[in-house]
């Protein structure tokens, strides 16, 4: 058995769904390792992962007015030590989760046809995050 891991830094431009399943299915094929489970991991609070379609763009918009629907900005939360978007993000983030498990087989992960791995930016400014990849197997 072994394991490897890394982390992904990834440059956001405010809210919206930043696909990353190439960046990782090329540090998989990296690790030589053919079968075994990846975990993923944001490292924030206001940001998360999911694993939705990647083929119509459309997807990700209504994805983004969902999202801002479910957890409006507006000055009826309490924390808002970041701004007016800071716990909207923290409770979409809740909603969308901040670690993935995908199997590998054959050296790729067995994702559908039509699922990607997406970076979810819930804040309104740039950032810089990151994705603690770990992946074990043989």
């Amino acid at each position: 058995m072994r394991q490897a891991t890394t982390i992904l830094s990834l440059r956001t431009e405010g809210p919206g769904l930043v696909e990353v399943t190439q960046g990782v299915a090329d540090w998989i094929a990296e690790t030589g390792i053919g079968e075994g489970l990846l975990t993923a991991l944001c490292r924030h609070t206001s940001a998360s992962l999911m694993i939705n379609e990647n083929a119509a763009p459309a997807v990700k918009r209504d994805m983004v007015r969902w999202l801002d629907a479910m957890a409006p900005q507006g000055s009826h939360y309490e924390h808002d030590d970041e701004g007016p978007d800071d716990m909207p993000a923290h409770l979409k983030s809740a909603l969308t989760g901040a670690n993935l498990s995908v199997p590998v087989a054959g050296g790729r992960m067995l994702l559908g046809t039509w699922q990607g791995l997406y970076l979810v930016e819930h804040r309104t400014r740039p950032h810089t995050r990151e994705v603690a990849l770990h992946l074990i197997g043989e």
